[in-house]
């Protein structure tokens, strides 16, 4: 990957309008979390310009295995099995290898692993909703698990969190810190979730939905969705960790 090395301070900015708004009211926590004051931007750093790097000899054999990497011997996690797949590029187009890519979900009920959590779906005693990966040479990556359930959440009298998985994700340096969701094509609830809604740029929002992959499905056992992501740029994948467009 010697000749895909992106260049010490050429890191395009990002697209502040492909995020979402600060202060977005039908998001209630956004009222008090929003910043009071305008965001101020600096150009990128030597130490976001370098670092972190990942090896494959980081990960245990069933990190992204969300089906098995939780259950006992023997057992599965309930629900309909997926794929997940797709490649992590610069803002170049080029493939970014070697980066980390972590993900946690809630089970095919919509419930979470967590202590707090108040939902009343059962558990899954055999998914414990969380793996990693890390991207090959051409930037690609993929993960087994279940396709997870939408839940409902105290926002507002009747609003419900659409099926997604969270992604976090280190590429080549720092300043490609990822923070992010991916949707299911065809989610009807993905159009009414005030989260989704502080996004005001519908493409940007189209870009952190997943297609069915009928390719890629194995029959018989698991459908396949496919989430490209590129870190910064035009074509950006929303930041959710970085509204303020740095």
């Amino acid at each position: 990957m010697s000749d895909t090395k992106i260049p010490q301070g050429g890191y395009a900015a990002r697209q502040p309008g492909h995020h979402p708004v600060a202060l977005y009211p039908p998001y209630r926590t956004s009222v008090k979390r929003s910043p009071q004051a305008a965001p101020l931007s600096f150009p990128t750093s030597i130490g976001e310009e370098s670092g972190p790097v990942f090896g494959h000899d980081l990960l245990g054999p069933l990190d992204a295995d969300l089906l098995h990497n939780f259950a006992q011997d023997g057992a599965s996690a309930i629900g309909p099995r997926i794929i997940v797949h797709g490649k992590v590029r610069d803002q170049f187009d080029r493939p970014v290898s070697g980066a980390l890519i972590e993900v946690w979900q809630a089970n095919a009920g919509g419930r979470y692993r967590h202590k707090k959590e108040g939902y009343i779906a059962p558990l899954d005693p055999n998914f414990g909703g969380c793996g990693r990966t890390i991207t090959r040479d051409d930037g690609s990556y993929e993960f087994r698990t279940v396709l997870p359930g939408p839940y409902p959440w105290p926002n507002g009298p009747n609003d419900w969190r659409p099926a997604h998985i969270h992604f976090s994700l280190f590429g080549a340096g720092f300043a490609q810190r990822l923070i992010t969701q991916m949707y299911f094509e065809g989610d009807p609830l993905i159009w009414r979730c005030p989260i989704v809604g502080s996004i005001g740029d519908k493409s940007a929002v189209e870009r952190l939905i997943a297609p069915l992959d009928m390719n890629r499905t194995v029959p018989m056992d698991a459908r396949a969705y496919e989430f490209n992501i590129t870190l910064r740029g035009r074509r950006q994948t929303m930041f959710e960790n970085r509204m303020e467009g740095l």
